[in-house]
């Protein structure tokens, strides 16, 4: 089986990228199973059902999150009824949505476990190696094929829950910095790993946000109004090959694509 995960889709020109190139990706690397980061879809920060439904009808069959879950109230009228959203599972037990899903394809049963990093993110989540054993628990008494988004600033952090995961995931891929990390690999006992997928959307701002604003920010310490930047779009993710029968990764394949 082949997967696709796609990179942290920013804002409008992330949407687009996907509208415009999924289709003709597919018909080259041919994956069977289509993940996606989407958490700043929405404006550069958050997500609503609209754009959730616009991404989903591009051809994304999941949507993972991260540390901007929250940051449009409208999703709390949406997360519980999608069985295609899943956001960050060590957040405090009882708030809204899921944080571990799975899903079918071709006869196939993926379980797709969000986390979020503890270290310079979110300090308030619970442990997410803890977290990550009693899920993938549960899954495997389901599925072979286990998929984890860590969404995690820390390169320490993303890369010792790789190996704390190793032989019993299929995937850990790391999320949230926007900048795509050359470090793809498959680990000693069958994971296939990559510290950050990286970013789907504008591809001459900073991490997808126009550079004059973030300059000026780093510049005067002042509070500025952050906008998408315009111009070039990207598209970074990764491919997956996966053995159905045992859940381990055969290859990974960076991608990184740049379009005028």
């Amino acid at each position: 089986m082949k997967l696709l995960f796609i990179g942290d889709v920013f804002a409008k020109a992330g949407r687009l990228v996907l509208a415009n190139r999924l289709e003709k990706l597919k018909s080259i690397y041919r994956w069977d199973v289509c993940i996606a980061n989407a958490e700043n879809a929405a404006g550069g920060k958050g997500i609503n059902y609209n754009v959730a439904q616009e991404i989903f009808n591009s051809g994304v069959d999941t949507i993972t999150l991260g540390n901007h879950t929250w940051a449009r109230k409208e999703i709390f009228n949406f997360i519980d009824s999608c069985n295609k959203i899943v956001r960050p599972s060590n957040y405090s037990k009882g708030v809204p949505g899921k944080g571990r899903l799975i899903i079918e394809k071709n006869g196939v049963r993926i379980g797709i476990i969000n986390l979020i990093g503890r270290v310079y993110i979110d300090s308030f989540a619970d442990c997410p190696f803890q977290t990550a054993d009693r899920d993938i628990s549960i899954l495997r008494q389901q599925c072979q094929i286990i998929i984890v988004d860590f969404h995690a600033e820390a390169t320490s952090e993303k890369i010792a829950l790789a190996h704390y995961l190793d032989g019993r995931v299929s995937a850990v891929i790391g999320t949230h910095t926007h900048v795509q990390t050359s470090d793809e690999r498959i680990l000693e006992n069958r994971t296939a790993y990559i510290t950050d997928v990286g970013m789907t959307g504008p591809a001459d701002g900073v991490i997808g946000v126009n550079k004059t604003q973030i300059i000026q920010k780093f510049m005067t310490g002042l509070p500025v109004h952050f906008e998408p930047a315009k111009g070039r779009t990207c598209l970074n993710a990764v491919i997956i090959d996966i053995d159905e029968k045992t859940g381990h990764a055969r290859d990974i394949i960076r991608i990184s694509e740049t379009y005028n």
